[in-house]
């Protein structure tokens, strides 16, 4: 099988190569959470419950975001290390395991949807605004195969080195998703279960772009088609090694809002949840970057691995770290100067000016929380290309749930500090775990230097 021209570009120049998997990637994903942001205004229109619940039920959605991206990640990873090996049947064939396993988890997910959702409200101490969680969350667990499908194609794509396909889908349903929503909403009168139908909807419309190259145009570099298709548990055990772990971070970000949003009604009491809810979403933003150059670069250090080439695998490690530090500490540093104005775009109620205000002072604290990330997520992400997704999962569970809940736990609760101590803690317990985990990355890029010489 011969190669083309995106699969020789990942091989060669590692940073050309992060540049123009991740810069466009970065484009989509801040158009996707701006879909978040775009759900939480409208949504804002309705009453201050109907936001909450929007809030409780967004750890959930992005659960299922992190599934499908867990599912590509080990399917980019594979992948990725048969094209540095030249091993492009194996590759192949792992497309099609990537999808039989990606049905078999969103069977699961429609089967949790279908009978625990509401149990879950109620575990998430959302029962006062149970109606509205279950209006928003019920179609976005039954119908899951909408974020799962999209994530793992364009994670195929990605490993080609086709960004274009990989991102331009996206877009697609994050632009559609805008316009419908406030059609869904208040033209049809459909409330808060409207957000969730806009959202499934512009998803499968992006999606069906995807099919058309795959299905009628058939002009992409891998193929989906059975008859590649040679079962092999061990493909399986590869895919799963890194995107169970990579599924079970995303997971951990989504229990980490959870956390947050028990802590903080704890010290402050439910009304905080929204204020919170609006500051999150825009951390969340500031977190894109990091994601979208770690998604890149775990093509491009699978790659290297692959073919076992120590100074591309190197460059990756320090120019994705460079570039997503710079661009995330940017980020914050608009959020900080300009925190009270972009947390007014969610005054749709008129007179809430307390949300506002509450919600650009948490801004302003919560900027910290992702200075250091990029050390971290370099770490994470460069431990999945290589297939190691524990390794990425065990410095995740550190950083994030160990540390930064222990600590925002411990200051907020234990100190006797309130909510601020609870955001103060968070960032604390955040910055020093991206810090170990950098250093473990690092020693792993020693060892391998060693390997290959």
């Amino acid at each position: 099988m011969q190669t083309n021209d995106n699969i020789e570009y990942i091989v060669g120049n590692p940073r050309k190569a992060i540049n123009r998997l991740a810069f466009p990637t970065i484009f989509s994903m801040l158009l996707m959470f701006l879909n978040n942001l775009i759900d939480g205004f409208w949504v804002s229109g309705l009453n201050a419950e109907a936001l909450a619940a929007s809030g409780f039920i967004l750890p959930l959605y992005l659960v299922i975001i992190g599934i499908g991206n867990g599912i590509g990640a080990g399917t980019n990873s594979l992948i990725s290390r048969y094209v540095g090996a030249r091993k492009f049947d194996g590759a192949n064939n792992a497309v099609i395991h990537s999808f039989i396993l990606m049905i078999a988890v969103s069977v699961i997910i429609f089967i949790v949807g279908f009978f625990f959702l509401g149990d879950i409200v109620d575990l998430l101490g959302a029962s006062s605004v149970r109606s509205y969680c279950l209006s928003y969350g019920q179609i976005i667990f039954l119908l899951n195969i909408a974020f799962l499908a999209p994530n793992v194609t364009a994670s195929v794509f990605r490993a080609e080195g086709d960004v274009g396909r990989a991102t331009n889908p996206l877009v697609l349903s994050a632009v559609l998703n805008m316009i419908i929503d406030p059609i869904m909403i208040y033209t049809l009168d459909l409330g808060i279960f409207g957000a969730g139908l806009a959202t499934v909807i512009a998803s499968f419309i992006g999606y069906a772009l995807m099919l058309y190259w795959i299905f009628v145009k058939r002009d992409t570099f891998f193929k989906f088609k059975m008859k590649y298709y040679n079962r092999n548990l061990e493909i399986y055990e590869e895919i799963l090694i890194v995107s169970l772990p990579a599924s079970l971070e995303e997971v951990i970000f989504a229990l980490v809002a959870i956390i947050l949003n028990f802590l903080i009604i704890t010290t402050a009491g439910v009304g905080e949840v929204a204020s919170f809810t609006i500051a999150w979403r825009f951390i969340s933003i500031a977190f894109l970057p990091c994601m979208a150059i770690g998604i890149a670069t775990i093509t491009v250090s699978g790659v290297a691995y692959g073919a076992r080439n120590w100074r591309n695998f190197n460059e990756t490690i320090v120019y994705s770290t460079l570039l997503s530090l710079a661009i995330t500490v940017g980020i914050c540093a608009i959020f900080f100067i300009f925190a009270y104005p972009i947390c007014e775009l969610f005054n749709f109620q008129a007179g809430d000016l307390a949300l506002v205000d509450r919600s650009a002072e948490i801004l302003q604290i919560l900027v910290f929380y992702n200075v250091l990330i990029p050390l971290g997520a370099t770490a994470a992400y460069t431990y999945q290309g290589v297939g190691s997704g524990f390794k990425s999962l065990a410095l995740t569970v550190l950083r994030e749930l160990i540390l930064s809940m222990a600590f925002a736990y411990l200051m907020g609760i234990t100190f006797n500090m309130g909510v601020f101590g609870v955001y103060l803690g968070a960032i604390i317990g955040m910055n020093i775990g991206s810090i170990i985990g950098f250093e473990a990355i690092w020693r792993f890029n020693m060892k391998f230097r060693k390997r290959c010489e």
